[in-house]
C-alpha cells in the first residue's frame, strides 16, 4: 500500500490495525561517469515493488535527497547534508508516529545517510518505537559475495541496468584511477589509505580519490542485466521476509 494513493479514509483505516511503515531513502550524487545521478533513490524505489507484492505494509513516498556534501565536486550533485536529513526524517516519522506506526524500516540507498537514519532511530526507540536499517547493497553483498561492490560499480550498474538500461551511459565510462596522498600512503578505499598493511581513515572529498567517480573492486564494465535482476529479487525477498517478522515485534509504548 502506498500512501500518495490512497485517501485519508483509507489511511485512517490502515492506521486502525497496522504499526509498520517503510520509508526508502536515497541520493541524488555522483555515481561515476556511466552512472545516473538518481542511482540511490531508484534502487530502493524499485525494491518497494516487491515489498507490495508480499507484505501488508505502508510505503511512504521516498526521500530522494541524503547526505552527499563529499560529492559536490561532481555537477548535478544535490545534498542535504546531516542537519537537513535529519530534520526530513524526524518531521516524516514524527508524522507517522501520531497516526499510530511504531515500527519504521527505513530502505537506504546511501550510506552517507546512516548516521542520519540511526539517530532517528534512536530518537523513536526512546518514544516505545524501532527503526530498522536496511542498506540494499550490503544486504547484496551478504546474500552472495559476488555482488559485493563499491560506490557507482558493478554492483550499482547492475541494478540500474535491471531498473532502466536507458540510464546506464557506458559510452561515458571512465577507468577506475584511486589518488593516492603520497606513495607511502596509496588509497585503499574512499576514506582510507594503507600504511604498514593497515587501513587509516583520511577524510576526502570524492573527485579527489577518483576522478572518474566511481570506486570499487566490481568494474562496471563486467556489470549485466541479468546479474542486476538476480541480485534485486534476492535482495527483495530478504527485505519482505524482514519485514514481515519485524511486523510481529511487541512494543510498549513510553511516555
Amino acid at each position: 500500500m502506498r500512501l500518495e494513493r490512497i485517501t485519508w479514509k483509507q489511511a485512517e483505516r490502515y492506521f486502525k490495525d497496522h504499526h509498520t511503515a517503510v520509508i526508502p531513502i536515497g541520493s541524488i550524487e555522483n555515481h561515476g561517469s556511466h552512472l545516473a545521478l538518481g542511482t540511490d533513490f531508484l534502487i530502493p524505489s524499485h525494491l518497494t515493488g516487491a515489498i507490495e507484492k508480499k507484505c501488508d505494509v505502508l510505503i511512504v513516498p521516498a526521500v530522494p535527497y541524503g547526505v552527499a556534501d563529499h560529492h559536490f565536486g561532481f555537477p548535478g550533485t544535490i545534498s542535504l547534508g546531516y542537519d537537513g536529513l535529519r530534520l526530513v526524517l524526524e518531521k516524516i516519522t514524527d508524522c507517522l508516529y501520531r497516526y499510530g506506526v511504531r515500527r519504521f524500516v527505513f530502505l537506504n540507498g546511501h550510506g552517507g545517510n546512516d548516521q542520519a537514519i540511526l539517530d532517528t532511530a534512536l530518537q523513536l526507540e526512546d518514544k516505545g518505537a524501532l527503526g530498522a536499517l536496511l542498506n540494499w547493497w550490503q544486504l547484496a553483498g551478504e546474500l552472495n559475495p559476488k555482488w559485493k561492490g563499491g560506490h557507482g560499480g558493478g554492483e550499482e550498474t547492475a541494478a540500474i541496468l535491471a531498473i532502466d538500461p536507458s540510464l546506464v551511459y557506458m559510452e561515458d565510462y571512465m577507468p577506475l584511477e584511486p589518488q593516492d596522498i603520497s606513495a607511502g600512503l596509496p588509497t585503499s578505499g574512499v576514506k582510507t589509505v594503507r600504511y604498514q598493511g593497515i587501513d587509516v581513515t583520511v577524510q576526502r572529498h570524492f573527485g579527489s580519490v577518483t576522478p572518474s567517480g566511481w570506486f570499487g573492486p566490481d568494474d562496471p564494465k563486467d556489470a549485466t542485466e541479468e546479474w542486476g535482476q538476480e541480485m534485486l529479487q534476492k535482495v527483495g525477498e530478504f527485505i519482505t521476509g524482514f519485514i514481515n517478522e519485524f511486523d510481529k515485534v511487541p512494543l510498549e509504548e513510553r511516555k
